[in-house]
């Protein structure tokens, strides 16, 4: 069986991996329209959050606590460390702590509640509000992206049956009875036995209309922060839950990185009709910096470095990643990008390496993927 995987982000590279590994699979090929890794992939960043904590949802924290031994295995296989378990802490509603503890321990995961006067003493750094505590997670922490994705390239460069082919912008996918078809922008084309898409936020343009009119294209503001000495940041958890709204999250550096503090909320995220440039727009630097302000006793806005926006799809009813299948199967199209994707991403390549391999797919707990949407032909709108 041949397979063609379409992105170099981090969902292509694990699929990849995940088909590549698989028996049966005599070759797998790895394209994008630029480097490989891309390093205009979503997932291509310094740092991210893996945690396990998602309030009220039993079965999305049981997996992702079980994503983040899915990271450490991945370390084993390319024999190099990106994941660190810095910690991740929740801060919510004090009544809501004892609850969300018994969910997360349920799952697995190793983790305490911490109460406003433990927040108070042990993270003065930031700033709660009053009746504000918090869950930590011992073992949640971050992934160096840009490592890992360098490391999961590497591996692959390494692997007989793999082939890898940059700089090849993926421009159409058609169908011809079994086989499916790969056309490029250079005129030159390629067939398969099976094609997985996964080109992150690009993904709307190679998908059928019937998928692409359900997913909705975000931008997401976020800010570098290199804090003033005198505060020890570089030991602190990510935090989440931060602000009046609660929808506030700050990642600090961690010792294997030299990379500055991300600071970012929701408010900062908006649906857009089309990607452009990555800058921040004035507006939206402006709006996060009197956010942090106001939750950074100390805040300096001198010390924001850099200000970078990016992009990541999502499905329109469910608001995660979408999963479609078509042509009996033959085609597999992952559309989606940004926190939720990243984390999960070993137990999403895995399950969509089954399904193109023809094997009972293995249950991320992301209800649109174990449930992926099907449509008849490469070309049904």
């Amino acid at each position: 069986m041949r397979i063609t995987v379409v992105g170099a982000g981090v969902i292509g590279l694990l699929t990849a991996i995940e088909c590549a590994r698989t028996a049966g699979v005599d070759r797998v090929d790895l394209v994008d329209a630029g480097p490989i890794p891309s390093p205009s992939a979503t997932s291509n960043d310094r740092l991210r959050a893996v945690r396990a904590l998602h309030r009220g949802e039993p079965a999305l924290t049981s997996a992702a606590v079980q994503a983040q031994a899915g990271w450490m295995e991945i370390e084993s296989l390319v024999g190099s460390r990106f994941y660190h378990p810095a910690g991740a802490l929740t801060a919510m509603p004090t009544l809501d702590v004892a609850t969300e503890l018994a969910l997360l321990t349920a799952a697995g995961a190793k983790a305490s509640a911490l109460s406003p006067e433990d927040l108070a003493s042990r993270y003065p750094q930031a700033r709660f509000a009053a009746g504000t505590g918090a869950v930590l997670e011992a073992t949640a922490g971050v992934v160096l992206a840009d490592h890992a994705l360098v490391a999961l390239a590497r591996w692959l460069g390494s692997q007989a049956r793999v082939r890898l082919h940059p700089h090849r912008r993926a421009v159409e996918v058609s169908q011809n009875d079994r086989v499916v078809m790969i056309r490029y922008a250079d005129g030159g084309s390629h067939t398969a036995d099976r094609v997985v898409m996964a080109a992150g936020p690009w993904s709307r343009e190679l998908v059928p209309a019937a998928i692409a009119s359900d997913l909705t294209l975000y931008r997401q503001s976020m800010l570098s922060y290199q804090p003033p000495t005198g505060r020890d940041w570089a030991r602190m958890p990510t935090l989440l839950g931060l602000g009046p709204a609660r929808d506030a999250w700050l990642m600090p550096t961690v010792p294997q990185s030299d990379a500055p503090m991300r600071l970012s909320a929701a408010s900062a995220c908006r649906p857009v009709a089309e990607m452009s440039d990555r800058g921040t727009p004035d507006q939206w630097r402006e709006h996060l910096v009197g956010v942090f302000s106001e939750l950074l006793p100390g805040f300096d806005p001198a010390a924001v470095v850099d200000s970078t926006d990016g992009y990541y799809l999502a499905e329109r009813t469910r608001g995660g990643p979408l999963l479609a299948t078509y042509g009996g199967g033959s085609v597999l199209a992952y559309a989606a990008c940004g926190g939720m994707s990243f984390k999960f991403a070993p137990r999403i390549a895995r399950t969509i390496a089954d399904r193109a391999v023809g094997t009972p797919p293995s249950p991320t707990g992301l209800d649109s993927i174990d449930r992926p949407r099907q449509l008849a032909a490469v070309g049904e709108e």
